[in-house]
């Protein structure tokens, strides 16, 4: 999957993650509490990040421009937050009751994206689960559209058709839904139908056959769990048009997007949707998610209604996170500051790409990007099945052993340029690109993409 001689280096430099991989696995699977954390040979193993660093078990330092699979956008450990959630700490990390400041919070998410009303939770997972919930209850439909290559949380609900292999999806106008493994229910497929994204003649085939049972379309605005993907001119506007249509609510997840834009996608596109999830990135990597819409959806929630419950929900210390964040750290005129460095970032692969005439393409949104091997343009899961996964992965671990994290692990992750990175950090970051780019035009590979993801 990786060259020789890159395996080698890397374990040479993280002998101690290697160590700890060999401990770890016999205690759980593959090492790792998330299976996205997953790593041939191995994961490296981390110990502290501040600022726009992280530091492994070995004590090598990176430039990470992970960020925590784009969750730290304020960086690491940042100054303020820290000092004022110290002092949090000492009042309490959980009261059991409603915390006085959520309403502060509310008042905070529902200016800035454009909402009616909220409700907290502590995950991505919880708020997608939620809003689909919402759909139903204010519906009284059974049924969820999705699209092909979307994640949206672990839950049973739409853990359909995340990653498909080749061939497991059918045609790709009409995709089938696809569990996303062994354990969830095979009723599940009953549920959810599967679309294309970036196809609204697809879309509207797929309600035209469903027109009394949708009872949500579910979407990432601009996907990012495969690379990252921007809807064409048109769609989201399309998708609105539609949902008004046939009486479907209108969800935008934007638990990655939400935060790498002023406002989010919605924001951005100029398209409301009826609820939009929102993630940790808003409390500055600290557990916490949001449902947030039109206050008549807003109706369903309540005792004895909707159910929805969780003894972290409004936990202080995320709450007071939140505030900090976007009250004192993460201003508009930063965003746009750490936008043009992204398309600098995107601008220096695109270059180094054309100078060494590298079998690869680069796409940016807002803070991310994404690096496509062996494929000029994706626009859906079905383009992305084409990438070479394992020039990807050549890519990441000759990045690390130049002491840049280019991105989050895996080929349908992207980067993400924090507020605290540094004009200099991308240009190190672009140096070192260049630097692999002579190795990487003379790797071949012919691994299988489906075996790889």
């Amino acid at each position: 999957m990786v060259s020789k001689k890159v395996l080698e280096e890397l374990e040479k430099k993280t002998k101690k993650s290697k160590e700890i991989f060999e401990n770890a696995k016999e205690l759980t699977p593959y090492g790792v509490h998330s299976n996205y954390r997953a790593l041939d040979p191995y994961p490296i193993y981390f110990r502290s990040g501040k600022g726009s660093r992280l530091y492994d078990a070995d004590g090598n330092e990176y430039l990470d421009f992970n960020m925590a699979f784009g969750a730290l956008t304020i960086g690491h450990s940042h100054p303020v937050l820290v000092k004022k959630l110290k002092e949090r700490l000492e009042n309490g990390t959980i009261l059991g009751f409603e915390y006085e400041n959520s309403y502060r919070l509310a008042k905070l998410i529902t200016k800035i994206y454009n909402v009616d009303m909220v409700r907290f939770s502590m995950n991505g997972a919880d708020a997608t689960q939620t809003a689909v919930r919402m759909a139903r209850a204010y519906t009284g439909r059974p049924k969820i559209l999705k699209f092909e290559g979307c994640y949206h949380g672990s839950h049973d609900a739409l853990a359909v058709s995340i990653k498909p292999a080749k061939g497991k999806g059918g045609y790709y106008r009409s995709p089938m839904p696809v569990l996303a493994g062994p354990g969830i229910s095979p009723s599940i497929v009953n549920d959810v139908v599967i679309a294309p994204f970036n196809d609204l003649e697809a879309v509207e085939k797929i309600l035209s056959k469903n027109p009394n049972d949708i009872a949500a379309i579910i979407l990432e605005p601009v996907p990012m769990n495969m690379g990252l993907v921007e809807p064409e001119k048109g769609f989201l506007e399309g998708l609105r048009k539609m949902a008004d249509e046939y009486g479907s609510v209108l969800i935008f997840d934007e638990v990655k997007t939400g935060s790498k834009y002023y406002g989010g996608a919605s924001a951005y596109y100029g398209v409301r949707p009826d609820l939009m999830t929102l993630g940790k990135a808003i409390a500055g990597g600290l557990p916490i998610s949001v449902v947030a819409g039109k206050k008549e959806i807003f109706s369903v929630l309540g005792p004895g209604k909707t159910s929805h419950a969780g003894t972290f929900n409004s936990n202080p210390v995320s709450v007071d996170a939140a505030i900090i964040v976007l009250e004192e750290i993460f201003y508009e005129s930063e965003i746009k500051k750490a936008i043009k460095m992204s398309k600098d970032l995107a601008k220096g692969y695109s270059d180094i790409i054309s100078d060494f005439k590298i079998p690869m393409n680069v796409k940016s949104w807002a803070l991310s990007g994404s690096l496509y091997f062996g494929v000029k343009e994706v626009k859906n899961w079905r383009d992305f099945l084409n990438t070479n996964v394992s020039l990807w992965y050549e890519f990441l671990f000759a990045m690390m052993l130049k002491g840049v994290i280019p991105a989050a692990p895996g080929p349908d992750e992207q980067w993400t340029v924090s507020i605290v990175h540094t004009k200099e950090e991308i240009e190190q970051h672009i140096e070192a690109f260049k630097e692999i780019s002579k190795s990487l035009k003379n790797i071949k590979s012919e691994i299988a993409v489906e075996e790889a993801i």
